[in-house]
């Protein structure tokens, strides 16, 4: 039986929302291509639409997925839902007249189309002459050796005056991001978001302050009236936890209405790891928008917990809380521009969860490093890691699956 994995990455818009996923397969074991291999799209189509749920696996958006020729020409094609993906054509599927038919007959039926990561050149717009009109999307590498070519610019702009949208593909820090933008693309693919930036004795604002001493008050086991003093001071905050506390995302049998009831229930643990994931929501909102760091961050205490379990079935619930902490915690020196290890000083955080966090020593900072790997779907460290532990061969990607459900439950819960 080969690993088998599935994942997702995300693509963000101009202001920083999320737009759209990619939609990520792997067979490790098996070196063949897309073009080698094409089918494995149908698979991937068939795994999110009958096993996963696209609801789950994708939210309210769209997945960019992968096809082929011969997975193009194949009738199979018409009977995929029209509403979910955007197929994206590998460079290497010929323009010949049956694809350029078949092409013509997806857009009619309300298909969405794009071309992935091509040659951005003169022969490039000529092959694909016949299709222009039916495509949405273009996909580039921005580590392509033609990004640097002085009429790259030219040609996006042409693509663009046909009302299709230009994605910047593996954009992994803020340099290929800018990069991106001024070349006039509309869409990035990547992580670049979570790189922080650090500055100089940056202060917190007034709104991370707030949650800062909240999060001080419940782990210092100050009295619960104190504590719900202090939260009627931030109303804004009050009425976000309610609302999330009520949601579908816990299964409370009552409705809650105080703070004083959420202590009991939730427990002073839960009530700060929420807290932190406020710092993120305060930091990087847009309106009404759930910002992929957010997620990000969310997908991390998942993968740390569900990873965590399946390595020791009887973890303890501290245990359990520092892998959660790990999770919370690793992307805050995105959020304030300050180095990680100066925060987690200034939080009291443990030494488990730091030596993680910092140095990926002790069990929890593998799990770290692997889900960072995960993310990052370097399928051939997460099948290692498998190996080492005695696994059965793609434990991970009913974990990754998993996760991302909880993920989109998660969203789901904190929209306002």
């Amino acid at each position: 039986m080969e690993n088998i994995y599935l994942g997702r990455q995300p693509i963000l818009g101009r202001y920083g929302n999320l737009y759209a996923y990619e939609v990520l397969y792997s067979e490790h074991q098996n070196a063949q291509s897309y073009a080698q291999n094409d089918f494995r799209s149908a698979m991937v189509i068939s795994t999110i639409l009958n096993k996963v749920g696209t609801n789950d696996m994708l939210g309210q958006r769209r997945a960019f997925v992968k096809i082929g020729e011969k997975f193009l020409l194949n009738d199979i094609v018409f009977t995929i839902p029209n509403q979910f993906f955007i197929f994206s054509l590998l460079e290497d599927v010929p323009m010949s007249e049956r694809v350029v038919e078949r092409v013509q007959q997806l857009r009619a039926k309300g298909f969405i189309l794009a071309l992935d990561e091509i040659v951005l050149d003169e022969n490039t717009m000529e092959k694909y002459k016949n299709v222009w009109n039916e495509l949405s999307y273009v996909k580039v590498n921005m580590h392509a050796p033609f990004i640097t070519n002085h009429e790259t610019k030219e040609i996006i702009e042409q693509i663009k005056a046909k009302k299709i949208a230009v994605v910047g593909t593996k954009i992994e820090d803020e340099t290929k991001h800018e990069l991106a933008r001024s070349l006039g693309c509309e869409l990035f693919q990547g992580y670049f978001f979570a790189k922080p930036k650090i500055f100089e004795s940056k202060q917190y604002d007034p709104a991370q302050a707030n949650i800062l001493r909240l999060y001080s008050l419940i782990i210092e086991n100050t009295n619960i009236d104190e504590i719900a003093a202090e939260f009627e001071k931030n109303h804004a905050i009050t009425l976000q936890l309610l609302r999330y506390i009520n949601s579908g995302f816990f299964s409370f049998q009552k409705k809650i209405s105080s703070i004083h009831h959420v202590l009991v229930l939730m427990g002073r643990t839960p009530l700060s790891q929420w807290l932190l994931f406020m710092i993120y929501a305060k930091a990087v909102a847009k309106g009404s928008e759930i910002s992929p760091l957010v997620l990000m961050v969310e997908n991390r205490t998942e993968l740390m917990r569900l990873i965590l379990k399946k390595l020791k079935p009887s973890v303890t619930a501290e245990m359990l809380s520092q892998a959660y902490f790990v999770g919370v915690l690793s992307l805050l020196d995105t959020i304030f521009g300050r180095e990680l290890e100066d925060i987690l000083q200034e939080l009291q955080v443990d030494d488990i969860v730091k030596n993680a966090l910092l140095y990926e020593k002790g069990l929890l900072g593998e799990i770290y490093a692997l889900v960072k790997d995960i993310e990052h779907f370097h399928t051939d460290k997460v099948a290692l890691f498998e190996k080492k532990y005695n696994l059965h061969e793609a434990t991970f990607h009913d974990l990754m699956l998993e996760s991302m459900k909880r993920v989109t439950l998660f969203e789901d819960a904190m929209k306002i």
